[in-house]
């Protein structure tokens, strides 16, 4: 199955100029779903992997079923806020300040393998704070995996020296 087929893209949104890449198309059509989500998991099925974390919001849709075939729990990130007990933050740039996610200190224990999960790579800066947090509460990266990378916007260059895996690549 072609997954780029499935892919809606929508000119001048959110604003002039910008090509906005809409899953919601591939969401809606439950074997191009599922096709998905075996293609960001199938490099990392041979990793031991205790967790599955990913960011708020359009990740969570990927990391959860990921998790589930990966036998392993799942670790929400999320924006400030959002979260119920005690919290770690990472703050990153965006084009005009700067942006936070948190995630709950206890969520990680100390060595666990774990897999970041997000639909989309774009300037990295989201995903670069979501390992910065796995990393600080002592997890360790086993990969990256998005459906979709921006190539030319350059995200991956964040994400130095961890394994990165995009299914479909623009």
């Amino acid at each position: 199955m072609n997954l780029t087929d499935k892919i809606r893209n929508i000119p001048d949104f959110p604003k002039k100029g910008i090509l906005f890449r809409d899953i919601t198309t591939l969401l809606k059509d439950s074997g191009a779903f599922l096709a998905a989500v075996d293609a960001m998991y199938k490099p990392f099925s041979s990793e031991k992997i205790d967790l599955v974390v990913a960011a708020e919001s359009r990740g969570f849709i990927f990391g959860a079923p990921i998790a589930i075939k990966a036998g392993c729990g799942f670790v929400p990130v999320r924006k400030p806020g959002k979260l119920p007990s005690a919290v770690e933050s990472a703050e990153y740039a965006l084009e005009y300040g700067t942006d936070r996610v948190e995630i709950h200190k206890d969520a990680i224990q100390r060595g666990q393998r774990v897999l970041v999960v997000d639909d989309l790579l774009a300037t990295g800066g989201t995903i670069s704070a979501t390992v910065n947090l796995v990393e600080k509460l002592g997890g360790k990266i086993v990969g990256i995996s998005f459906l979709i990378e921006l190539a030319e916007l350059n995200g991956r260059e964040k994400l130095k020296p961890h394994r990165v895996h995009s299914v479909i690549v623009y």
